[in-house]
């Protein structure tokens, strides 16, 4: 989701890698070792868990995360929890990285010592203030003076244990002062209005005479305000601190007035005292990303240059080819390119133009596509994103049943257990070898057509480069299917979005076999057995050395490589899209039989029950397939109600005043109107953006909506009485029908914009090169030899006018940062003062008023 600043789109997103912990602390009785998992938080909102690892002190969890980051944040978090017995959870440390700080660590791989977790130091939220300071002349006329502190409201408090009743207690601060005086407290809300004032005498030296007010400095120096947030808690253990700021009356500057918002801190010393190595650490990867976005006619030249790479003839001398010989890594270059090409229908010709350009520099047929090519690089993103589904339908049910069978497929003699037997061992693993091939070999019909037409373009190249080799159409096509494709996502199930975890080390094994077997299987080698290092694989696979196998595997891929003959949304059995654990809460508005959700557990009203009150609410368990959206009491229990996908009008958040509920959306059905609210904010989006997307070609969608609920007898977003009234706000929408793509083709320009940027001096490089080979016959310099260059003159004129476009994209990014600086001030709700941001806050006071004097 991308806010909007000024006419510019921004956009966060992270990837990260979780790969393990170490030297976690011992857990205290008898068993030493913890059950433990780590969560991915932002602020204190988690949005990510990984699995439970069992009795280890040093747990590997090998698992990536990604998301679109949907709202501001002042930290990354992560925790690691231990769980006991009695599943029961208990924090064992967090690391906490700072928004502003998350590009030290972009993209390394970092040791992160794990930090203590206490109530004081879970903070979130913000705070705002407004001091006054006034002269006031007593009855025996001396000269004093009153602070007035109005604390106005707070902004995203934390919730503790499910609730949040907070208050503010006021303090000023100095040699010879403790006074507290306390709001009232505000109950059920993290986002408190308390709009009260409160008063403290600042009084002056009797020896004080000037008429005009100003502040001594002395007295400044001593006094401080304090103000600390408070949860009203009804157990014995005393009230929760949410956080609190301190704020130095020096603040007050000459006016005497001082009015911002303050980001609430944790309370120092607060935690109890433990050494941090005694907590472990955590190996974390992190790639936080925001693309500033500008309206889409900024990007036309560099677009259009884009656009027009598959037309350039040779095709090394494109826009799109010159930014895969820049980067450091093509994949770099390769993902934002095959989203921007799939975006705009131009993939198929660029990926061809390429690959006929890197067979016809191939001289041994044996290594076709075999690189890290910006070809290959480009096909396996294209596949990543156009056969998702196409993975799900063919692989998602055996893998699954595989995980939940936990048999023994050990084939390793020194490797295998003593209760195991190798003969058994080796039957398990055949089945599932020859469930998993057949489930393979027979998905022809479904493999996406974009993929087919691509595979088609790779067998031509190929049969015209090597006419000699009858295997080269097949080998270049499976290069692809199997190896890039089918074998990676049996062999991590998880990264594929096909199983939720990394599998248990058993279970990983036996997918790690499976996977070898089922790639040399898909290669057509002519000598199988010596493509396997291991005797006992090289015997086990004697069970496959039929021409059946063979033949099964050339069909296959005759069939996927006929060009756009097929359809893969010719599917009759439901596929599973979502499911798991996660609680969501579901609001009906009428007490009817509606239907709704995929794998989670939700909340539904109960019918005939007060509206608000909480016996409304019931957990049920959700399941959406590309077919249904339907809930059940437990998972596994028959569904209570089921929403036929084709009755999906539209899917569209709620607004919080609706219900005083965040991340709440809304399923709109011809008859009514589900009510969800969903865990978390990144939970929700998720929810929106899947939903939609399967619903995207109902012929009867909404283009109108109500943002608000139907309550009490009308609308509370139009008023309008009646609840068939049409909607009052255009529907969202836009999403493309192919459930797995959802591209923008500006934010794809702009990380293209991104990446010449950074690579600019490869780029000037590149110019030298083309000038180098014109002039100079002899053998290449070695400082240019990483290049290809076919066409210097060609080349050269293509780099002419991508450095022009990228120089005006970083003039309108300059002039951007430029005016944001100038408008951003320090202390505004948008800006709140932080704990190193106030020394700021008094320079562009004293600033400011420099320049009006």
């Amino acid at each position: 989701m991308a806010v909007e600043e000024e006419g510019l789109r921004v956009f966060q997103s992270v990837k990260i890698k979780i790969g393990e912990a170490k030297n976690i602390p011992p857990y205290p009785g008898p068993n030493r070792m913890r059950d433990c998992y780590c969560t991915v938080n932002l602020d204190q909102e988690e949005v990510f868990r990984t699995k439970i690892i069992e009795k280890s002190l040093c747990p590997f969890y090998g698992e990536d995360f990604y998301c679109e980051i949907p709202r501001s944040f002042r930290h990354l978090s992560f925790y690691i929890f231990d769980r006991d017995v009695f599943r029961r959870d208990s924090s064992i440390g967090k690391v906490a990285v700072k928004k502003e700080d998350l590009q030290k660590y972009h993209g390394k791989d970092t040791w992160f010592q794990l930090q203590p977790v206490s109530a004081d130091s879970e903070v979130q939220g913000k705070v705002h203030l407004e001091l006054r300071l006034s002269e006031v002349i007593t009855d025996s006329g001396v000269i004093s003076h009153k602070l007035a502190t109005r604390v106005l409201e707070c902004q995203g408090l934390p919730i503790v244990n499910g609730q949040c009743d907070p208050y503010a207690a006021v303090s000023l601060l100095g040699p010879s002062r403790s006074e507290a005086k306390k709001t009232k407290v505000k109950r059920k809300t993290n986002n408190p209005q308390f709009e009260e004032v409160f008063y403290f005498e600042v009084t002056r030296p009797l020896s004080y005479t000037k008429r005009q007010f100003d502040v001594e400095e002395e007295d400044v120096d001593k006094l401080a305000l304090r103000v600390d947030l408070w949860n009203a808690s009804n157990l014995k253990f005393g009230d929760e601190f949410l956080g609190g700021v301190r704020v130095p009356l020096r603040a007050l500057g000459q006016a005497g007035v001082h009015d911002a918002w303050y980001f609430l801190q944790p309370r120092e010393n607060g935690g109890k005292t433990v050494k941090v190595e005694e907590l472990g650490s955590l190996r974390l990867n992190i790639v936080y990303t925001e693309d500033h976005v500008f309206p889409s006619e900024h990007y036309t030249p560099l677009r259009d240059l884009l656009l027009q790479s598959a037309n350039v003839g040779p095709v090394s001398a494109s826009t799109a080819h010159i930014l895969g010989e820049v980067c450091r890594e093509k994949q770099e270059a390769a993902i934002p390119l095959v989203r921007l090409f799939l975006h705009y229908g131009k993939i198929v010709p660029f990926i061809s133009a390429i690959a006929h350009a890197e067979v016809n520099r191939t001289q041994d047929p044996n290594t076709i596509f075999r690189g890290n090519s910006l070809t290959s690089k480009c096909i396996d993103e294209t596949m990543k994103l156009a056969g998702m589904h196409y993975l799900q339908v063919t692989l998602k049910p055996i893998i699954d049943e595989i995980c939940a069978e936990h048999k023994p497929c050990e084939i390793d003699p020194v490797k295998l257990k003593e209760s195991e037997n190798l003969e058994t061992n080796r039957e398990n693993l055949r089945h599932y070898v020859d469930r998993i091939f057949s489930v393979i070999t027979t998905s022809g019909v479904r493999c996406p057509t974009v993929m087919c037409d691509i595979f088609f373009s790779l067998r031509e190249s190929a049969a015209t480069r090597f006419e000699v080799d009858q295997d080269v159409r097949y080998t270049a096509v499976s290069s692809f299917i199997f190896l890039r494709f089918f074998a990676p996502a049996i062999l991590s199930p998880n990264l594929f979005h096909l199983r939720p975890h990394h599998p248990d080390p058993a279970t990983s094994r036996t997918l790690t076999l499976i996977s070898k077997t089922i790639q040399t299987l898909g290669s057509l080698a002519k000598s199988k057995s010596a493509n396997f290092k291991e005797s006992y694989m090289a015997a086990f696979y004697d069970y496959f050395n039929e021409q059946k196998y063979a033949d099964a595997v050339k069909n296959f891929l005759d069939l996927i490589s006929t060009s756009g003959k097929w359809d893969q949304k010719s599917i009759e059995t439901p596929i599973m899209l979502k499911e798991g654990s996660v609680k969501l809460t579901i609001k009906r508005v009428d007490g009817k039989g509606s239907k709704g959700t995929k794998g989670r557990f939700m909340i539904k009203r109960a019918q005939g029950r007060n509206r608000f009150g909480m016996k409304n609410f019931k957990k049920r368990w959700f399941r959406l397939t590309n077919h249904e959206f339907t809930y059940h009491k437990t998972k596994g229990e028959g569904a209570l109600c089921s929403i036929p996908i084709e009755n999906i009008l539209a899917v569209e958040r709620l607004e919080e005043e609706s219900f005083k509920m965040k991340n709440m959306f809304q399923v709109i059905q011809p008859e009514r109107a589900l009510y969800i609210q969903a865990n978390n904010c990144v939970e929700a989006r998720d929810w929106i953006d899947i939903l939609t997307k399967v619903s995207q070609c109902n012929r009867k969608r909404l283009s109108t909506y109500h943002p608000s609920a139907y309550l009490n007898g009308h609308w509370l977003c139009c008023k309008l009485s009646a609840d068939a009234a049409p909607g009052c706000t255009p529907c969202t929408g836009g999403l493309p029908a192919n459930i797995q793509l959802d591209v923008d083709g500006d934010r794809e320009t702009e990380r293209i914009y991104s990446l010449f940027s950074t690579y600019m001096t490869k780029l000037i490089k590149m110019q030298e090169a083309c000038g180098s080979k014109s002039v100079y016959d002899g053998p290449e310099q070695e400082e240019y030899s990483s290049f290809v260059i076919d066409d210097p003159q060609e080349t050269y004129k293509t780099l002419k006018l991508i450095v022009s476009a990228v120089q005006t994209l970083e003039q309108q990014h300059t002039k951007y940062k430029r005016d944001k600086f100038k408008k951003t001030k320090i202390g505004s709700q948008e800006h709140p003062i932080g704990d190193k941001s106030f020394q700021c806050y008094i320079r562009q006071q004293s600033e400011s008023s420099t320049y009006s004097i």
